[in-house]
């Protein structure tokens, strides 16, 4: 069994920013899962300098990998220049200033980021002019799972494709065999015990932001999701899954991988409901819900690529196909590794390539989000 001590110490993306990085691999994905809840996510921030406006704003970017495209370049910058434009029409006083605080596990990739401040920053003093204010960026490595930063100190947090990581394996799901989550076949003890640890877990994430964000403060969560409250296997939300539990099955099959070890292997995560997330935020109390949002996204359908401004033709799709494997290896690779070891990896997603490339020649694959708009209530 996986404990949270050990998740921290193995669960990260891969770093640095070739090809096979997770920078560049996940890039088209997410950038087109931070463009639907884009307006909202504005609109939040908006609103809140609206009513407040703070000489120092602090944002938080919770689970920000090692992508400086999307988290400061995407996220943070369209927050702040909705900030300065809402402090220009509100007429709110002189320049800002802006706390980023970028989270995530020790393990992450954070020189990749940090790499991109200074350009970021220059960016942000071209477009707004000098006088947009000032922007200090700082890393702030640890679970999400406990408390990071001090009382009452934020005033928005964001957080993407991140929550639905668990902070460990859950426990009691010995049952589970040749199976590394929530399939079809796995026991109904062994649902229950992946809905208990979310439940465990984002309860515990609630409770931790709500001694560090200030009343009336604002979070914009959006992550992995289905659209039914089916808790078994959902087509929209784990295909990927599917497909790497058939490859190692193949490979136990064939002498490559033993049985126990395939039978002990399974992916800490968990993808929710709206309805079970409106539950599990009614139930812990400390914010009040406003917004309910679900969406789903597509980086390997030609139609999709096109309208976010990377149009794929016949010659190149098989390229984009490769991505989205290469992408599940930079998710993987080190939860794979930690617990097959390393000599399998490249077979592995080999493997998990050739079966990516002959489903999506075939059919659409889609997965599905979920964003919820949460402001924290006024203390009692």
């Amino acid at each position: 069994m996986v404990r949270e001590t050990e998740i921290a110490q193995v669960l990260c993306m891969k770093e640095g920013t070739a090809e096979n990085s997770y920078s560049k691999t996940a890039y088209t994905q997410q950038r087109q899962i931070l463009s639907m809840s884009k307006s909202l996510r504005e609109n939040v921030i908006r609103e809140f300098y609206r009513m407040e406006h703070p000489t120092t704003l602090c944002i938080a970017d919770l689970g920000c990998s090692s992508s400086d495209q999307n988290c400061l370049s995407g996220v943070l910058y369209g927050l702040i220049e909705t900030i300065d434009k809402a402090r220009r029409e509100f007429g709110h006083g002189g320049p800002q200033e802006y706390h980023i605080c970028l989270n995530d596990l020790p393990g992450n990739d954070f020189n990749t980021v940090f790499r991109s401040v200074t350009s970021f920053k220059e960016k942000l003093k071209q477009e707004m002019g000098d006088d947009y204010g000032h922007c200090f960026v700082n890393g702030v490595p640890g679970s999400f799972y406990g408390r990071l930063f001090p009382t009452n100190s934020l005033h928005f947090v964001h957080s993407s494709a991140s929550l639905h990581w668990l902070s460990q394996v859950p426990e009691e799901i010995e049952e589970n065999k040749r199976n590394i989550y929530m399939a079809k076949t796995s026991p109904t003890k062994v649902i229950n015990s992946y809905y208990e640890q979310f439940t465990k877990d984002f309860s515990m994430f609630l409770r931790c932001r709500s001694k560090e964000v200030v009343a009336g403060g604002k979070m914009v969560l959006t992550l992995p999701g289905r659209q039914n409250n089916d808790p078994c296997y959902s087509k929209d939300s784990a295909y990927m899954w599917e497909y790497l539990a058939k490859v190692l099955n193949d490979m136990v099959s064939e002498g490559y991988v033993e049985e126990e070890k395939l039978n002990t292997f399974n992916i800490p995560i968990y993808t929710p409901s709206p309805s079970e997330l409106e539950y599990l935020v009614a139930k812990e109390g400390s914010f009040a819900l406003n917004d309910v949002h679900t969406f789903k996204v597509s980086s390997w359908d030609s139609n999709d690529d096109h309208k976010f401004g990377c149009s794929i033709d016949g010659t190149n799709r098989d390229d984009t196909m490769n991505l989205q494997a290469s992408c599940m290896r930079a998710v993987a690779e080190s939860l794979i590794s930690s617990h097959f070891g390393e000599a399998i990896i490249d077979e592995v997603f080999r493997r998990y390539k050739e079966i990516v490339l002959a489903l999506l020649a075939k059919e659409k694959t889609v997965l599905t989000n979920v964003t919820i708009s949460l402001t924290r209530r006024e203390r009692g």
